[in-house]
């Protein structure tokens, strides 16, 4: 049985159950028969990701190719690996997924705008990580799906299979291996479903700039009448949480891009952090946490069911995953104008900068290229429990 029958043989892939768009509810119905998830009292799909319920970055690596090597920032956040190295990875994962009974494939867009838009095949084992790239993609209709065409970047997620550490520079069995000139990732040794979402941002980051598009770690509302707000920030600091306001129209909660004629938002959902979420503080997310999202990492009553977002047993970077129609008051287009308004949220852990700052042009210029914040530990594994300062180039240098 295949939804959409799509032929994955010119990458090396000759499974015979392919399951490709399938809607939410088929989703639902194979990882609940594949005991990869439930389904929680909200009526979202609550699952673990595993060992890894956080991104890897130390296991990050991009092929230094002689076409992109000196457009690439190298250092600590983008190490380099030879090609060999990322063909092994991706041969790996390529055969782990040719042993699955089925694999599940979604096609879908990167970018609101079309005259940016890029469009991304994710091929993974698990319904899971297919539901959670059908909410952070943007949706293709029925007819754009028939006329997709040769993708533009294919991730391949072979994520509960290890890579083999005794591969040239690999230094864990987890890696997830970005080839800019193939337009491939491969994932390895981590089902932290972000990979993917923050995998696809970093080629947006590399992209964009060529075109001359700002492409920016942030969120963005807009009022009735096209008054634009930006809000940048780590993760944890509270993009998703302020975006969400009930007075103003969202537009994204995490990644955009700023071309002449105004903001676009990349994605097509939104990837929220769950720990002491309460219908009270956070009515709008709250509300979006319903069937067709997804509950990640988050503690559930045995018997009810009801997620415990106070819980923080499993992680405390627990999260859920919904796409924009879970949000009511949104922009319709997800883009809109040039901002009126853009917000440094900054977690000051030493007290050097008042509660709040209005910045002259060059004190803003100065406080975005260095980025002085705070990292929440738990965003990333193998960070400390407690969070400590950093600077972070432009409040978002582990994508760029």
């Amino acid at each position: 049985m295949s939804v959409n029958p799509i032929d994955l043989s010119c990458y090396g892939l000759s499974v015979e159950d392919i399951i490709h768009n399938a809607t939410p509810a088929r989703l639902y119905e194979f990882a609940i028969v594949d005991h990869h998830a439930v389904i929680s009292a909200s009526g979202a799909l609550a699952t673990r990701s595993g060992d890894k319920t956080g991104r890897s970055p130390k296991d990050k690596r991009i092929v230094d190719d002689p076409a992109s090597s000196d457009d690439i920032w190298w250092g600590d956040v983008n190490m380099r690996m030879t090609e060999r190295s990322f063909l092994i990875n991706r041969q790996r994962a390529l055969d782990y997924l040719n042993t699955r009974p089925r694999i599940f494939v979604f096609d879908g867009y990167a970018g609101w705008d079309p005259s940016y838009q890029i469009k991304v095949r994710v091929i993974a084992e698990s319904a899971y990580h297919a539901l959670f790239m059908h909410n952070m993609l943007i949706r293709p209709t029925d007819e754009q799906l028939q006329d997709f065409g040769e993708p533009d970047v294919v991730i391949f997620n072979a994520g509960s299979f290890p890579a083999n550490p005794y591969t040239a520079q690999m230094t864990s069995t987890t890696s997830i291996d970005l080839s800019i000139e193939n337009g491939e990732l491969v994932i390895l040794g981590t089902q932290y479903a972000g990979e993917m979402k923050k995998g696809v941002f970093t080629v947006m980051n590399y992209l964009m700039p060529k075109q001359d598009v700002l492409s920016m770690h942030c969120s963005a509302n807009t009022s009735t009448d096209g008054d634009v707000s930006l809000f940048f920030g780590l993760s944890g600091t509270g993009k998703t949480t302020l975006s969400a306001d009930p007075r103003r129209q969202l537009i994204g909660d995490d990644e955009h891009c700023w071309t002449d004629d105004g903001v676009f938002n990349i994605e097509g959902g939104c990837y929220a952090k769950t720990i002491n979420l309460s219908k009270k503080n956070e009515p709008i997310i709250w509300d979006a946490i319903r069937f067709g999202a997804i509950v990640e990492n988050v503690w559930l009553d045995e018997d009810s069911k009801e997620a415990d977002y106070d819980n923080t047993d499993i992680t405390e970077n627990g999260r859920c995953a919904y796409p924009l129609e879970h949000i009511e008051k949104r922009t319709k287009k997800n883009l809109a104008g040039e901002p009126e308004a853009i917000i440094f949220l900054t977690c000051d852990l030493t007290g050097v900068l008042p509660p709040v700052s209005i910045l002259s042009k060059e004190a803003a210029a100065y406080h975005f290229l260095s980025g002085y914040t705070a990292l929440v530990g738990s965003t990333e594994m193998g960070s400390s429990a407690a969070i400590r300062s950093t600077f972070s180039t432009c409040f978002g240098a582990p994508f760029f």
